[in-house]
């Protein structure tokens, strides 16, 4: 199982700003998921933004996203990081840390999810 913990990282900013989200994981065998950042902004759906496997590779980033924000993982501290460049106003949103057993880029397919954090980007 896999337990995951954002703290820190979000607020607000304005546009053109930059923020990095962190994801503190733990349980028995974290190393082995795919893990994944999702944000969900008002009356849209669960948005994919990027996700990668815990120890590196396979990594993907949402058409929106990329270019602008790196997904990272530093293993000494079991902690994931979204950095997030030059945000725009349609990057406001919860930002959500995610965990998933295989590759994936759907919400419904990761298993395990951290609580949260709003980004919002003012114009």
């Amino acid at each position: 199982q896999v337990q995951l913990v954002e703290s820190g990282g979000g607020g607000l900013v304005q546009a053109g700003g930059s923020l990095r989200l962190s994801c503190a994981a733990s349980g028995r065998s974290f190393r082995n998921y795919y893990m994944g950042w999702f944000r969900q902004a008002p009356g849209k759906e669960r948005e994919f933004v990027a996700a990668r496997l815990w120890n590196g590779g396979s990594t993907m980033y949402g058409n929106s996203v990329k270019g602008r924000f790196t997904i990272s993982i530093d293993n000494a501290k079991n902690t994931m990081y979204l950095q997030m460049n030059g945000l725009k106003p349609e990057d406001t949103a919860v930002y959500y840390c995610a965990a998933a057993a295989n590759r994936a880029m759907t919400a419904v397919s990761y298993a395990y999810w951290g609580q949260g954090t709003q980004v919002t980007v003012s114009s």
